[in-house]
């Protein structure tokens, strides 16, 4: 049913969002086109990236899952560079270490929890993505901002061109260990999920999942970039700051798909997935998308430096140290997942009134 309304939603909402932009229409009113047309073209990224998850395995099929997921936001991200709305980008970027931290993570352990009183992940992965969340979030990003109190621009942009080629390369090395050298080596059984899962069968063949990712991506870059376009109209009539867009609008549209996906997977009991999606995420934008949007930004006139606001440091450290605390153990319930949205709640009520 709800695949079904996501599937109406996109084949109206496409067409919708060609006509408006080409006839001008309001820009509140395309606003709300463009992100529910981008939130039900995620569900189809996100339903195929999980039949490619079913044949890959939950690793490969997480990282597929956090990758597609993340092309929308990184689409959305290098159309507002283009029009010098680094604000809005950064925002985003904390945004989507919040959104997936405490949101994605919180919903996905929570609504598991109501089903399974107590579920379970690889522990070792946790372990893991602890230390690469604590260098990513609080060396790469809280360390540099002690730096550049006392650099001008041209220095503190230097400094992040740095940062950026050390975590883009610590990134593949990550994969390069998880996927190659050590795939594998920490393996953990767990009770009902494994014994199941050989019989599960895609909703789609890998072909198909790979055509429709691509058209769906195409898709969102179009919807994307007029997106963008709105942002400014619509901050001035609701009074939003593009710290607020940037932080809980654009981070929950560009990140739809990985939400579906790891509730879904989380319902399912397939823990692996559901966290492999949220940290694995994470890691993804603060390691890789953020670094790489640094060094994109230099191919326009304002370049972007990796410098957030306290705020927005004071939140991904709370986010990543509240992750490592609940997740080191290997096992969730529902309530570690309401500490996590109840986190989230509070921020963006912090966000909203700033």
């Amino acid at each position: 049913m709800v695949n079904k309304i996501f599937t109406i939603a996109a084949f109206i909402g496409v067409p919708l969002s060609i006509i408006g932009s080409l006839l001008h229409w309001s820009s509140i009113l395309m606003f709300v086109i463009y992100c529910l047309t981008i939130i039900s073209l995620s569900s189809f990224m996100g339903r195929a990236t999980e039949s490619l998850a079913i044949v890959a395995g939950p690793r490969i099929g997480g990282l597929l899952n956090a990758t597609f997921g993340n092309a929308v936001e990184l689409i959305i991200a290098i159309f507002a560079l283009r029009e010098g709305l680094t604000e809005v980008v950064l925002a985003s970027l904390t945004g989507s270490v919040l959104g997936n931290l405490l949101l994605v993570a919180g919903l996905s352990f929570f609504i598991g929890g109501l089903k399974y009183k107590r579920q379970q992940f690889n522990v070792y992965d946790a372990r893991h993505n602890s230390g690469l969340l604590i260098f990513a979030v609080i060396v790469a990003f809280v360390i540099p901002e002690v730096f550049t109190m006392n650099m001008n621009a041209e220095k503190t942009l230097s400094l992040s061109i740095g940062i950026a080629i050390i975590l883009i390369v610590l990134y593949l090395a990550a994969l390069f260990f998880k996927l190659v050298t050590h795939r594998g080596v920490y393996q953990v059984e767990k009770n009902g999920e494994h014994g199941h899962a050989h019989e599960e069968t895609p909703e789609w063949s890998v072909k198909k999942s790979i055509t429709i990712l691509a058209i769906a991506t195409l898709a969102v870059a179009y919807v994307s970039e007029n997106l963008v376009h709105t942002f400014e109209v619509v901050a001035e009539s609701f009074g939003w700051s593009e710290l607020f867009i940037g932080i809980i609008i654009v981070a929950i549209v560009g990140n739809a798909a990985e939400h579906a996906s790891a509730v879904v997977m989380a319902y399912k009991n397939k823990m692996d997935i559901a966290v492999e999606i949220a940290i694995g995420s994470t890691l993804q934008i603060a390691m890789f998308v953020a670094p790489l949007l640094v060094l994109v930004s230099l191919l326009f006139p304002s370049g972007m430096s990796l410098v957030f606001t306290l705020p927005e440091l004071i939140s991904m450290v709370t986010a990543v140290l509240l992750m490592v605390s609940i997740s080191n153990d290997g096992e969730t319930n529902w309530f570690e997942g309401a500490t996590l949205l109840a986190a989230y709640a509070i921020m963006g009520i912090g966000f909203y009134l700033l």
